[in-house]
């Protein structure tokens, strides 16, 4: 009985989120005043005023930020196309309605590793759509190309991917996986060298395995993921046309007997997704929604909960999505100790951030953040109420 009376509470909040929640159209987004859901408007004008001066004030030529971000790495090079960034801007959004804003929400930036969170929903359709039975196949049952050959890429599965506890181990569009975020205090042939581990046992965020998992879904949709992407996820949230998704110069395959490009994860070498503010607040709200837009179901409200639930190896990273784990480093280091351990997060280098707050019902989305800066920012919205 306890069990059934739990279940339909939690149907029961979901069926609330998704009735009192706003879905703004295409090209068209309702505003109302902080006062109408009993928030302060001069302390959310305090946060934004907070992130503003806080900003990130790096070189606003992503060329240079990411050489000099990731100098530590060997061999590391601008691989994919950048962009030029402006200033921070972002959103909050309450029951689906923006209730404060800064800077210009509609300029195309480059997210970075917020790109993550996308890839990892286009997984959720391949599942969704049976073209993946389960995450924990093999993907070696699905790629017979030489990807996942080898004792241990051979017992990769899709969860190892999606929650980056893979250790694959090779060369993709001319990037060895240990030239990713190497660990500085081994010496490069110790960390060439380093013994492979077995899928599953250890977590290392690793952009390489992260394009491991978005050419082997290439493969599977037999379809350029930004097509699945916009027909599947962001045409239906009725997003902008301005949005893009990037791969390398080198990352071009041919799929079918045409040549199609296999996108990147990430902007770490150049490429990912560019887009702007008001697009990644409505990829939020859907995830917010468990998969619903309104009366329509985009994701499977399954895949949404496995996407924000702890891994093993590392329980503050879902598939794809951070998680405001009481274990994890960011919660015990950082101000996120003082907000809901049920929040969740898509976060890239230089301050991106796409932040989902159930409690609440809030999304945040942020871009260009000062380092660190996102967990006070979010308590400060919070402590408005």
């Amino acid at each position: 009985m306890k069990k059934f009376l739990s279940l339909l509470t939690i149907i029961f909040f979901i069926n609330v989120n998704a009735q009192n929640s706003y879905f703004p159209s295409k090209g068209n987004w309702e505003t109302k005043s902080p006062e109408f859901f009993k928030y302060d408007s001069k302390k959310l004008s305090k946060a934004i005023d907070f992130v503003i001066k806080t900003q990130n004030n790096g070189d606003k030529d992503l060329r240079v930020e990411i050489l000099k971000g990731f100098s530590s790495e060997p061999y590391h090079s601008i691989k994919g196309p950048t962009k030029k960034r402006g200033a921070t801007n972002g959103l909050i959004i309450k029951d689906g309605y923006i209730i404060a804003s800064w800077g210009d929400t509609k300029r195309v930036d480059m997210t970075f590793s917020v790109t993550k969170s996308y890839l990892s929903a286009v997984a959720g359709v391949a599942i969704d759509e049976k073209l993946i039975k389960s995450e924990n196949d093999l993907v070696s049952d699905y790629l017979w190309d030489k990807t996942f050959d080898g004792n241990m890429n051979s017992k990769i599965s899709w969860e190892h991917l999606l929650n980056q506890s893979s250790d694959w181990f090779g060369n993709l569009f001319g990037i060895n996986h240990w030239e990713d975020r190497p660990d500085t205090s081994k010496t490069l042939d110790d960390w060439r060298s380093e013994a492979q581990r077995e899928p599953g046992t250890y977590y290392k965020y690793n952009d390489v395995r992260v394009n491991v998992l978005s050419y082997s879904l290439l493969n599977i949709f037999r379809e350029p993921l930004p097509k699945v992407l916009k027909n599947y996820i962001m045409d239906p949230i009725g997003a902008s046309d301005s949005w893009r998704w990037y791969g390398y110069e080198k990352s071009w395959i041919n799929l079918d007997g045409l040549m199609v490009q296999s996108v990147s994860g990430g902007g770490h070498n150049g490429g990912g997704v560019f887009i702007n503010s008001e697009d990644h607040a409505r990829f939020g709200l859907l995830y917010l929604n468990n998969g619903m837009w309104g009366d329509k179901r985009i994701i499977s409200e399954d895949w949404i909960k496995k996407s924000i639930t702890p891994s093993q190896t590392n329980p503050e990273y879902g598939y794809m999505w951070w998680i405001n784990s009481e274990q994890g480093e960011d919660y015990l280091r950082t101000d996120w100790k003082n907000v809901p351990t049920n929040i969740y997060y898509g976060a890239g280098f230089g301050g991106n951030y796409v932040v989902v707050i159930p409690d609440e019902n809030i999304v945040v989305v942020g871009r260009w953040l000062g380092r660190d800066k996102i967990g006070t920012f979010i308590q400060m919205i919070l402590e408005s109420k």
